[in-house]
């Protein structure tokens, strides 16, 4: 299957930087081009490890259950990033389940390829590393949020982020380019629905955000940002 893959889908992509054409095409011989529609998940928390990916088109979620059913969104997964990453962090098994939320393309490999990659592909080890990193500093940001944040702040924080992760320019504003919505985002800002939809109503009645079904476009990136600091 990887045979079918052109290199110049995935030269420009972090994991491949710096990598010689045939490094690129021994590491596509062995990938498996996978389609996902949206609603269904790349993998389940708590099943096996045995596939790592890479994310080409398309948006995954990435969240966990509570011990109370609910579910709790850790991180988006943007275009050309690694996930599904268990081995680097020392697990057997998937800690959390990855839900796709736009028709998306998937490589896929199996997960005994994960430590000769990272050994003979710096690129792999590097971004491993910073995905890892980045999405440790993400959560240290959420518990500080959480502790000493008001809901409002949160929630503008919370836009401030994907903004800043999967942010594109329209001619109104910056809009978030996946599907998101406010059940989404209030899992993801720590408070409920209920809030979420009425703060999201009062700052359209301002102009600084449109929200419409599952889209959400910031209007004025300023105002959310003096809105996410905290209130002297």
């Amino acid at each position: 299957m990887g045979r079918l893959l052109d290199e110049s889908l995935v030269t420009g992509l972090p994991p491949f930087h710096g990598l010689a054409r045939q490094q690129v095409r021994q590491i596509l011989d062995e990938a498996v081009s996978q389609r996902f529609d949206a609603g269904n998940q790349v993998f389940s928390e708590g099943n096996p490890a045995t596939l790592f990916f890479l994310l080409l088109d398309g948006h995954v979620r990435v969240q966990r259950t509570t011990r109370n059913g609910d579910q709790v969104i850790l991180h988006q997964i943007p275009p050309g990033e690694l996930f599904g990453i268990a081995q680097a962090m020392g697990l057997d098994a998937y800690p959390a389940t990855a839900v796709v939320v736009a028709e998306s393309i998937v490589l896929a490999w199996p997960m005994r390829l994960w430590e000769p990659f990272v050994t003979r592909y710096d690129g792999f080890a590097r971004n491993a590393l910073r995905t890892l990193g980045a999405r440790m500093h993400d959560k240290n940001d959420r518990i500080m949020e959480m502790a000493t944040l008001a809901v409002e702040q949160r929630i503008s924080s919370t836009l401030l982020r994907l903004v800043n992760q999967a942010g594109r320019k329209t001619p109104q504003g910056i809009e978030i380019d996946f599907p998101i919505t406010r059940q989404d985002l209030s899992e993801m800002s720590g408070t409920t629905l209920h809030t979420v939809s009425r703060t999201l109503s009062a700052w359209e009645k301002a102009g600084i955000v449109q929200s419409e079904r599952k889209k959400i476009t910031v209007l004025q990136p300023h105002q959310l940002v003096v809105l996410s600091q905290p209130q002297g």
